[in-house]
Order: structure tokens, then sequence, then C-alpha cells
């Protein structure tokens, strides 16, 4: 995930972590890689009937309640800043619920490359909202991204569109969570627990009218034993995902947004291996072109926020 775009220039953490610039890139490093295994816990909820946007849904309720006592202190800076929230976090929130529906709807490195076309969207957009110019990095990151695109859509030889639900996901969630980042850029006072709160909450809202939409359809419903070992399993990836989107915005306070965009390139690196190795699915050159392109898009896009600093 490309948690680390919004908060690059206004770090949203406003505490003295003590990070070295080596420790904050071993950091980011960690949380891109445990971004891309977050799918071995979803496919293993799935196993014990949890599926589609439902296994998002017993996440997100369990990060919310365990977040929510270190939240209410905020509560005058919600009552300000909801705006702003509603935009960014519940945005972002939105666009993680879309990709983890997506990964139990498609294949593993189809939703991680379908999301992670998000440089393509966040060029886009900085180029129609934010001012930046065309340069020769952004067009490169432009293209390899959409040929990247064709590659990963268009293996049976048809039009390269998405076809399924699940790629549908995948290519949206990108689209919202380039949208989200460029609100959290305008929301540099509202603490990191804040906005994590939001984005889980913004995750959960989606999913239920996802479910609520979709019920009936493969991955949407719900058949569950409410057991204790069920219970402790969602409790486990529980306390995995609060420190996997954390891990992910403390860097953003000491490292320059260059370094970060590459570092964040160990998810999609560390997703596509593991697919590879242990989803169980196909994976042969077209998706390993696939991969190569979005990578190389994603560091020209980097390559172009380094010869822009403005922006």
């Amino acid at each position: 995930m490309r948690w680390c775009r919004a908060p690059l220039h206004r770090p949203l953490l406003r505490v003295d972590m003590g990070l070295t610039q080596t420790r904050a890139s071993l950091l980011i490093v960690l949380g891109g890689c445990m971004w891309g295994v977050y799918w071995l816990p979803l496919r293993h909820l799935e196993g014990v009937g949890f599926t589609g946007a439902s296994a998002g849904i017993a996440l997100y309720i369990g990060c919310l309640v365990v977040l929510l006592p270190f939240t209410l202190q905020f509560g005058a800076t919600i009552r300000t800043q909801w705006r702003v929230l509603l935009f960014s976090s519940l945005l972002t929130g939105a666009a993680f619920s879309l990709f983890t529906t997506a990964l139990a709807l498609t294949d593993v490195i189809r939703a991680i490359l379908l999301f992670y076309l998000t440089p393509a969207w966040s060029t886009i957009l900085g180029l129609l909202f934010l001012g930046e110019r065309l340069d020769r990095a952004r067009i490169l990151a432009l293209l390899f991204a959409f040929v990247g695109l064709a590659v990963i859509l268009g293996g049976n030889g048809g039009i390269p569109i998405p076809r399924t639900t699940g790629d549908i996901f995948a290519l949206l969630s990108g689209i919202f969570w380039a949208v989200g980042s460029m609100g959290l850029l305008k929301a540099p006072d509202v603490p990191a627990r804040v906005q994590v709160f939001g984005f889980f909450l913004g995750a959960l809202a989606l999913s239920l009218i996802t479910l609520f939409v979709m019920q009936g359809q493969r991955g949407v419903h719900i058949s569950v034993s409410w057991d204790p070992i069920v219970m402790g399993y969602v409790l486990i990836y529980t306390l995995y995902m609060i420190p996997m989107v954390f891990l992910t915005i403390l860097p953003a306070t000491v490292l320059p947004p260059a370094r970060i965009g590459v570092l964040l390139m160990s998810e999609v690196v560390v997703g596509a291996i593991s697919a590879a190795l242990l989803s169980g699915e196909a994976f042969g050159a077209r998706e390993a072109l696939g991969t190569l392109l979005i990578i190389a898009a994603a560091l020209f896009e980097v390559l172009g926020k380094r010869n822009n600093p403005s922006a």
C-alpha cells in the first residue's frame, strides 16, 4: 500500500521517536513486506468461514475496538477536522476495503498489481489538481503503468479491460487511494491515530455497503463458527494490521519522499513472490512482466517527484 505517499511533506506524527534515517528505512521496508503478505491472513479467515468483504469487516471492527481508547482524547480535533477526515482517511479506508475484497475475489497478484497502478492515477491527479508538470519521468510512469495494465488484463487475447468483480474492485481501490491521498496532504495537524482510526472506519463502512449490495454473490456471504479459536484468529490478525499501517506512517517523519517511494517497492515484490510460491495460483511470464512494468512505473513516478521538489 502506498500509504506514505500522503504524509510525505507534512508528517502526521508530531512525536520524536528518535528515528534515524537508517532505522526509518528499515521500518518502511518492513511495513511494505507486511502489506505484501496481507493476503495470507485473509485467505486463512476465508478458510474458517469468512469470505470476501466479511473477512475485512471482522478485522476492521477489531482494529477500531483496539484503537478507540487511544483516539477518544482527540475528540476536539475530530470535531474540527471532520471534513478533512471524511475526504482523506475515510476515502483511503474505502480503498483498503475494495483492495481487501478484491484479494478474495480475484488472483492475489492481479489484485496487488491492479491496486499498484496508483502511480498512474497519482500522476494524473497531480497534473490536474496540484499544478505538477508532465515531464519525461511522468510520461514514462504513465506509459509503463498502462502497458502493465494491458499485460495484466489481456491474458486471454481480448481487450485488456477488467471483467470480473475482483479486478474492478482492485482497479478502483488504486483510484480511491490516489484521490484520498490528496486529501491527506491537507491534514498536517490531524494526529496519526485519528487518521488511522478514520482509515479503518472508512474501510468498515464501504465493506458493509459491499456486503449489503452484493449479498448472495460469490465472496460476500458469511458462514462462521464463532468459537474461541476463530475469535483468536481475528484478534491475532487485528494485531497484525495495526502495526502494519503505523509502520508505513512513522518513517515519513524523517525520510525524503523519493526514498520512501523506492523502499515501498518491498510490498509489490514480496506480494508477487509470496503469491507465486504460496497462493497456488498461476504465475508465469505474463504475471512477471506485469510486475516489472508496474514497479518501473512506480520508480518513474518517484523520479518525477525527486526532480520536482515542489510537487
